[in-house]
């Protein structure tokens, strides 16, 4: 797992906002009316200069549909045990997978990172919803 200052992975928020809020077509207004988080605190996040409180991490992870532990640390970096992957069911499968490919520890961040990205166009291509039961229903 990357370095990071402080207990908040203020990186994998503000990457996982960006993310659904522009795979949304969301601007920042709309997820600020959304998470009653403000734009400019929304942008800090986005950017990783921002240092989120507790309700508003709760907001954005509750938006983001993403487990809280998932940006909270509450032992030392580098301290040589393994990280844990967080993720509720609910979840969509490109962010669960992106969990595991950051946890990886044979990979270095960036290649994760491009990883997760080629995993989202590939599973965004390839997935249909409903496809398995159209396929079975073809099959009858």
């Amino acid at each position: 797992m990357a370095q990071h200052k402080g207990l908040v992975n203020t990186v994998e928020l503000g990457r996982a906002i960006r993310r659904k809020r522009e795979e949304a077509g969301l601007s920042l207004r709309d997820v600020a009316n959304e998470t009653q988080v403000s734009a400019s605190t929304l942008s800090r996040i986005e950017n990783g200069t921002g240092k989120p409180d507790a309700d508003n991490i709760a907001r954005l992870t509750a938006w983001l549909e993403m487990p809280i532990e998932r940006v909270m640390s509450g032992r030392k970096q580098g301290d040589g045990s393994p990280d844990a992957v967080v993720y509720f069911p609910q979840e969509p499968t490109p962010s669960i997978v992106e969990a595991h490919l950051r946890a990886d520890r044979n990979l270095t961040p960036e290649t994760a990172r491009a990883l997760s990205e080629l995993f989202r166009v590939a599973y965004a291509q390839f997935s249909q919803p409903g496809a398995a039961t159209k396929e079975r229903d073809k099959r009858k």
